[in-house]
């Protein structure tokens, strides 16, 4: 796992909000927002597609966990489609987690995620949700990263 520190700016996002147990459901909804982004032309090898854990699975029961995947689109874009919702990320400081684009090695990232910060001093910050970011070129290479925001 290769692991840095990032300055990730705040984004504005098309985003589809799927509620229920966190796994392999959201990919669907992951794949109904790339086609959207194709059929606005927005889909290129420099997108942005973000995955936001909205609640801890730990605290929250399993169906009401809510999971956002988010298009990172222009700040001038505009559409009015019925089921797309627009928001922006929070921007700040992130430890990046970069991990192969496999479902077992984001499982493995994600039960292993805390006790890497605490290795390395750093402080979670519960303010901000973590973020799965898959970008087109990592992707074609067979990674994704994980963004935990960090004080």
């Amino acid at each position: 796992m290769d692991i840095n520190i990032e300055m990730i700016a705040s984004y504005k996002i098309a985003y589809i909000r799927r509620t229920g147990p966190y796994g392999s459901e959201n990919v669907q909804v992951m794949e109904q927002l790339k086609s959207w982004a194709r059929e606005k032309n927005l889909l290129n090898e420099s997108s942005i597609i973000l995955g936001i854990a909205q609640d801890n699975p730990q605290s929250t029961e399993p169906g009401n966990c809510r999971y956002d995947t988010g298009f990172v689109v222009p700040e001038e874009f505009a559409a009015d489609d019925a089921y797309i919702q627009f928001g922006r990320t929070m921007g700040g400081k992130y430890c990046v987690f970069k991990i192969k684009h496999t479902a077992d090695a984001v499982q493995k990232a994600w039960m292993k995620l805390f006790s890497e910060l605490s290795k390395r001093n750093h402080e979670f910050d519960d303010r901000r949700p973590i973020l799965e970011r898959y970008v087109a070129q990592m992707i074609s290479e067979h990674y994704c990263e994980i963004c935990a925001p960090i004080l």
